[in-house]
């Protein structure tokens, strides 16, 4: 099926005849994944439609991030028979912490796990690396954002324990036209594996 230019793996006809679901895993994203990414954010986010602006739904991660991203190893995707269909993104804002700045997975490929194990990828990969905890911003009242983050482990962050950071995050937000009152901010905590990478070169 054909959607924003791509063509993404639905069901496929086997050796046998018999029509079988896309192989699916989650790897490191490759230079030649990058190109996918951004008409995966716009068809993601068809799914908050009324709940941002339309100007906000319309953006997408521009190319030099995403190499950036893939080149420090702080970018995953979700494949499905080796094609992206959806994809993680972190950034590292503070010491010690990871960001998890964007997360999509194309709704045709919704409601695979894709998205929990997006999540986790990241998860560990900043356990390994060192880092405390893994933060992101999402919407308080949409259903499969704020409490899809709570049963994988994520809790709200009081607002007296905002790292500016964060702060800078969400003041972002709003001047992009989001309300801040529908905002939360998250973290879950990583059990430390090994040092963190923490040079100027993963800051941001």
């Amino acid at each position: 099926m054909e959607r924003f230019g791509l063509e993404y793996p639905g069901a496929s006809e086997g050796l046998d005849g018999i029509m079988r679901d896309p192989v699916y895993k989650i790897a490191a994203a490759r230079p030649c994944d990058l190109t996918l990414l951004p008409a995966i954010e716009l068809a993601a986010a068809t799914l908050l439609a009324g709940h941002a602006p339309a100007s906000v739904l319309a953006e997408t991660t521009s190319q030099p991030d995403l190499q950036d991203a893939q080149q420090r190893g702080q970018l995953w995707v979700a494949l499905a028979d080796d094609v992206a269909v959806g994809f993680a993104h972190i950034k590292v804002l503070e010491p010690g912490v990871a960001h998890l700045v964007e997360i999509d997975v194309h709704p045709e490929h919704g409601r695979r796990g894709l998205g929990r194990r997006l999540v986790n990828a990241v998860c560990r990969w900043a356990a390994t690396n060192g880092y405390s905890c893994v933060t992101l911003t999402t919407f308080r009242d949409v259903t499969w954002n704020m409490p899809f983050y709570a049963r994988l482990g994520y809790e709200e962050i009081p607002q007296e324990e905002l790292s500016p950071a964060l702060r800078s995050v969400i003041d972002d937000e709003t001047r992009r036209g989001l309300d801040p009152r529908r905002r939360v901010a998250m973290r879950r905590p990583c059990k430390r594996k090994g040092p963190a990478d923490l040079d100027s070169k993963h800051k941001s």
